[in-house]
């Protein structure tokens, strides 16, 4: 029989970032008690995104938001879109390049991410913001 349970997670930015999420993901699946199933995780903006990355070396993470900030520039002059600001329109192509959706397998009644694997709350604008992430869970128990 299929189960499922779908929480909202709030999440308090202080501007651009990335915020490690993994571990509430992973007790809303253990809340949850499905043991072999999906969990698909959303976040409900279009200027902020989720990735899966590494969660061991933060070097990784600071290298992703250089790239990312020579990727798409906050030059001021590159787009027609500032109708919130010079941040708004990369903080927009920013989310597109990356993702607003992550789909992780439960096995066992766990996340099954590699090791080195975190999920992450992208935030592309510069000043705070709260997020919301909707955790959708569905399996067997």
């Amino acid at each position: 029989m299929l189960h499922q349970h779908q929480r909202a997670l709030q999440i308090q930015t202080q501007g651009k970032s990335l915020h490690k999420i993994t571990a509430k993901i992973e007790s809303y699946v253990a809340e949850s008690g499905i043991k072999m199933g999906l969990c698909v995780v959303f976040v409900r903006h279009t200027s902020a995104s989720l990735i899966i990355q590494e969660n061991a070396d933060p070097d990784v993470l600071l290298d992703l938001e250089n790239f990312m900030a020579k990727l798409v520039p906050e030059d001021g002059r590159s787009y027609i879109h500032s109708a919130e600001g010079p941040d708004d329109m990369p903080a927009h192509i920013r989310s597109v390049l990356t993702k607003t959706a992550e789909q992780i397998p439960i096995a066992n009644g766990r996340l099954v991410l590699g090791t080195w694997q975190g999920i992450y709350l992208w935030e592309h604008r510069s000043y705070r913001h709260t997020r919301e992430v909707v955790v959708h869970i569905y399996g067997e128990k």
